[in-house]
């Protein structure tokens, strides 16, 4: 599939119009390549967004209420702009009991290219300004940051703004924050980075601790929802199709796992075939970060329907090969190959009402950096990163230690060296390419 993920997402219409246009007047097969600075121009990026606040706290840090205005620019068109938006509005609470919260986004229109998706989905963009703002009223206030985020922490059974109860068997980002302030030794090396920080001149270093909450669910609830397909040879093969891509990501690693687990079968012989629409019909798209849970169910459904009907051949030959069970149970004339669906339960949302299910459940984290700055010149170098990370029941942990790493780094690169720069007169993109423009 190549980079830029969330764009294919929607702008990837851009180019197959362009091609099936082409394609219907010639009569023949066209093929369209881009120049990476047109793609850039065309694509759109990462949605900009302004904030202004208000908030009220006491001395001591405690949050009593915010009002936020969110700005996104959404550039010529609208895209997936109101999605991002709705993510990054049901973001700004982060981890934060926010006290009264009256909290209004916009998308405006500009002169720019249509931006459109990108990791997070306005969900980064969201937290960033609370996180923002709470720095800010540390300051004022003369209050650490760590205490003010700790103090206004989420605790069980507190609701969130739009309405989401955080259940005490899900919410374990109090627990985490607290382990990696232990196991990181965060006292000792604040004590180490003041002293370093009394003895050098141009040289600094500090500590930031964040912690982060993120909603898993599409959206628009029709999304949410995956589909298989499985078919057992009689080598003892099993094929599965399944409504997800691939890229890069280890997802189909993640199912080839569920479907062997399920039929209690090797790894080796389960076979992925690659996505397409004759065996996976009306495919929601590979985003939100639901692709392993809604395809996963969805192969799984399929695969214990499947084990169940095989069971009686398993039971009454105990010692025999998979491929001889499968054999058996087709020369018996049983169905081999079965669909499977899963849709995410109790989901819906209503934003005119404010109430139902947003999001099925949170991923949640805690990420500590330790950072050193040339002052004189404003480079710095990231010394440590630790990172505790609730996944749940893990799929594949050397896929997810990779994507959460992935991750810190994608993140750390936004906020630090990537910057569009466009034409204040025509809106045009000016950091086209590598030669102007740093990959975040």
């Amino acid at each position: 599939m190549g980079g830029g993920f969330g764009g294919k997402e929607s702008r990837a219409v851009l180019v197959s119009t362009l091609a099936a246009l082409g394609a219907q007047h010639t009569g023949q097969a066209v093929r369209l390549v881009l120049d990476r600075d047109v793609d850039m121009q065309m694509s759109g990026q990462r949605h900009p967004f302004y904030a202004t606040w208000t908030v009220g706290a006491t001395r001591t840090g405690e949050l009593r209420a915010l009002r936020m205005r969110l700005y996104s620019n959404g550039g010529f068109s609208h895209d997936l702009s109101m999605g991002v938006l709705e993510r990054a509005v049901s973001h700004v609470d982060n981890c934060y009991r926010l006290g009264a919260a009256d909290i209004v986004g916009r998308v405006c229109r500009t002169n720019t290219q249509s931006n459109t998706a990108f990791r997070s989905f306005g969900g980064c963009q969201g937290m960033i300004m609370t996180e923002s703002m709470l720095c800010e009223l540390a300051d004022h206030i003369n209050v650490p940051i760590e205490h003010i985020r700790r103090i206004n922490m989420y605790n069980a059974g507190d609701v969130t703004p739009f309405s989401q109860p955080l259940l005490a068997e899900d919410w374990n980002v109090p627990r985490m924050w607290d382990q990696l302030e232990r196991e990181a030794e965060v006292a000792v090396r604040w004590a180490e980075i003041d002293e370093f920080n009394r003895t050098t001149q141009f040289r600094k270093r500090g500590l930031a601790m964040v912690p982060t909450k993120f909603g898993i669910s599409f959206g628009v609830k029709h999304l949410n929802q995956g589909m298989s397909l499985v078919h057992v040879y009689m080598d003892g093969s099993v094929l599965v199709a399944h409504g997800g891509t691939e890229m890069g990501q280890g997802l189909h690693t993640k199912m080839a796992q569920i479907a062997a687990e399920t039929l209690d079968v090797p790894l080796s012989t389960i076979f992925i075939s690659e996505t397409a629409t004759n065996t996976a019909a009306n495919t929601s798209p590979t985003a939100a970060s639901a692709s392993s849970d809604l395809n996963g169910y969805a192969v799984y459904n399929a695969c214990k329907v499947l084990a169940d009907r095989l069971r009686p051949y398993r039971e009454r030959m105990h010692d025999a090969s998979f491929a001889t069970i499968a054999k058996t149970a087709y020369l018996d004339r049983v169905k081999l190959s079965e669909a499977g669906h899963y849709a995410t339960p109790d989901i819906g949302f209503s934003w005119a009402e404010n109430s139902g299910l947003l999001y099925f459940y949170f991923t949640q984290g805690v990420a500590l950096a330790e950072v050193e700055l040339d002052v004189l010149t404003g480079s710095h170098t990231t010394r440590r990163v630790d990172i505790i990370m609730d996944v749940g029941r893990s799929l594949n942990k050397a896929i997810d230690i990779g994507q959460i790493e992935g991750a810190f780094a994608q993140g750390q690169g936004w906020c630090t060296t990537e910057e569009f720069l466009y034409s204040p007169v025509t809106g045009r993109l000016l950091t086209q390419g590598p030669g102007n423009y740093k990959i975040p």
